[in-house]
């Protein structure tokens, strides 16, 4: 058996290898109950952004409450650069994260940036206060997001630019045609949404090219279901927030420490692998505030379960 130590170095050795390969094949919407074979470990975003399906979100790196200035900069700065070193190429953060340290923390640890790394920001949420989050998709507050968070991260242009969430007193085309106008003035490379539905996706694509989908998904909660399933068809990215289950964490049980054990790795893990697996458009992007938990996260990315433990994972959906 493969102890959890050795499992993790010999994972650590070959992640900067992750970004090479080729973009992952659609194998169709039926893959909710068997995997659905996807082992490529790269993305292409749009057709043209090239990412390690494994990301990171840079949500954590902030203070209690996504608010203010982690306790330990420093850390926060070596968190960010060791995931770079260990091949993430796909970093997700938000105006709202901090608000707006975040994105000058990303700044601050890694530009000039490498070479091949992709920066997904997103707004569209206010916060008036620590744990507090209040949408604006006006679209003159949509533009002004975007102008600075290409200040805070010192880009000319943003790669990946999301709409945090729908703005129920704005209509979507309204807000969406603001991150087209940005888009058209060569600031947007690609737009994507966050919190939708499979009807409000169909809605955002009459109005611009939609690449990915940000939505809640874990073991335990798949409400989103039906928004990855119209992924997989249309072939959209799919970037799952709270992966692991989120500050809850993972309900653990004797079925998950089986198969955790017998592989030598954390349950966890088994949620980033289990993820990964479930479809060739899945981009998680655990976050952490500790370089030892990105370590066992990246490391999860060479996990490799069997069909049979891959489904009783699945069975345990919440």
């Amino acid at each position: 058996m493969v102890t959890r130590r050795t499992f993790l170095g010999m994972s650590l050795a070959t992640g900067a290898t992750l970004l090479a390969g080729r973009s992952a094949t659609i194998f169709g919407a039926g893959s909710s109950t068997t995997p659905s074979l996807a082992t490529n470990s790269v993305w292409k975003l749009g057709g043209d952004l090239p990412v390690n399906r494994l990301g990171f979100g840079a949500m954590r790196i902030t203070g209690d409450g996504i608010w203010g200035w982690p306790p330990d900069r420093e850390n926060a700065l070596k968190v960010l650069r060791r995931a770079v070193e260990l091949g993430v190429n796909l970093i997700d953060t938000a105006d709202a994260y901090g608000p707006e340290t975040s994105e000058l923390l990303i700044a601050e640890a890694l530009h000039p940036y490498p070479a091949g790394l992709v920066i997904a920001t997103k707004g569209g949420l206010t916060r008036p206060g620590p744990g507090e989050w209040v949408p604006n998709g006006r679209p003159e507050y949509l533009k002004g997001c975007v102008e600075k968070s290409l200040k805070r991260l010192r880009l000319e242009r943003i790669d990946l630019y999301q709409l945090h969430t729908v703005d129920r007193k704005v209509p979507m085309e309204e807000s969406l045609g603001a991150l087209k106008e940005m888009q058209g003035a060569g600031k947007i490379r690609h737009v994507g949404l966050s919190n939708v539905s499979p009807e409000e996706i169909v809605r955002a694509r009459k109005v611009v090219p939609i690449v990915s989908v940000q939505n809640r998904y874990n073991i335990g909660d798949r409400k989103s279901e039906k928004a990855l399933i119209y992924c997989e068809k249309e072939e959209l990215g799919f970037l799952p927030w709270f992966p692991i289950g989120g500050g809850n964490g993972l309900k653990s049980g004797a079925a998950l420490d089986a198969i955790a054990k017998a592989h030598g790795a954390s349950v966890y893990q088994l949620a980033i692998a289990w993820l990964l697996e479930r479809s060739p458009v899945m981009l998680p992007i655990p976050g952490t505030s500790k370089i030892a938990h990105l370590e066992e996260n990246v490391a999860a990315g060479k996990l490799k379960l069997t069909p049979e433990e891959w489904k009783t994972i699945d069975a345990l959906a919440g």
